[in-house]
């Protein structure tokens, strides 16, 4: 077991919390829910364990899983989605969910459908933030019609919020629903996905294209991913069936994306 923290801050605070996940470089679960806890300063410990390991970590037998130390409440909240409720009610003073009760319906139909959602896409290209694949690469319909999905999400997100956010008088900091929340940390590694491989981006919007550009930019994102790199060079951290998938395909090249790379939206 090892235990890594990837923004060090003290421990301070009511509420500490323990989760328990895989490396976050390939769990998209685990890596849900790691950027509300970075960005809002909630202190927490991160265990990671292999996949082997879930039963013996987890009473689910799955990850992440959300102990609250402090106070101590007993209690092991598995699934992502449960896991960001219990912190949204935990911490109200933080956006996690839009306080506009529109709005809040919006994030909440949107974090779902990416939730139980995309199981194409998914299973077409497996989650890995490191991974560069190039060429032809084997797309279903199917998944392409999910990742054409996910840009229409992303496009109405920004423009509804937009709309409502002017009309309310209120701030909007460009993340899908105003504030970084729990919608856009669920989105997070679907964004990789596009990145990792090279997903078209021909009809995404002007909005949605805005939206891709705030998050590679954002400085608690900026900082996740240094730390997904940091797990890139450790040998310990490799789950060899989410690793070159394509492996013996002479059709695609595999490469490894490095910390200088930059957004373009093209």
């Amino acid at each position: 077991m090892t235990e890594t923290n990837p923004v060090a801050f003290i421990l301070t605070g009511e509420h500490i919390y323990q989760l328990i996940g895989v490396q976050t470089r390939y769990s998209s679960w685990t890596a849900r829910v790691v950027p509300l806890l970075e960005r809002y300063k909630l202190p927490y410990k991160l265990t990671t364990i292999k996949l082997s390991e879930t039963k013996k970590y987890s009473n689910s037998g799955f990850v992440p899983v959300l102990v609250p130390l402090s106070p101590k409440l007993d209690i092991q909240i598995h699934d992502s989605l449960a896991i960001s409720e219990f912190l949204a009610e935990s911490h109200p003073e933080f956006p996690l969910w839009p306080k506009d009760r529109v709005l809040r319906a919006l994030a909440r139909s949107a974090a779902a459908e990416m939730h139980s959602g995309f199981q194409e896409l998914r299973s077409n290209c497996p989650s890995h933030f490191l991974a560069k694949y190039t060429g032809n690469i084997p797309l279903t319909d199917k998944a392409k019609q999910e990742a054409e999905r996910v840009l229409i999400i992303w496009d109405q997100a920004r423009t509804k919020t937009a709309e409502r956010l002017k009309k309310l008088g209120e701030e909007d900091e460009g993340y899908l629903f105003g504030k970084f929340g729990i919608a856009d940390s669920f989105f997070w590694p679907v964004l990789w996905r596009f990145r990792s491989y090279g997903l078209p981006l021909a009809t995404a919007t002007p909005e949605a294209l805005a939206w891709m550009k705030k998050m590679w930019n954002d400085p608690t994102l900026k900082l996740l991913g240094k730390d997904y790199l940091k797990q890139g060079e450790d040998p310990e951290t490799v789950i060899p069936q989410y690793d070159n998938i394509f492996k013996g395909n002479p059709d695609i090249k595999y490469e490894l994306f490095d910390e200088n790379w930059e957004f373009t939206g093209a």
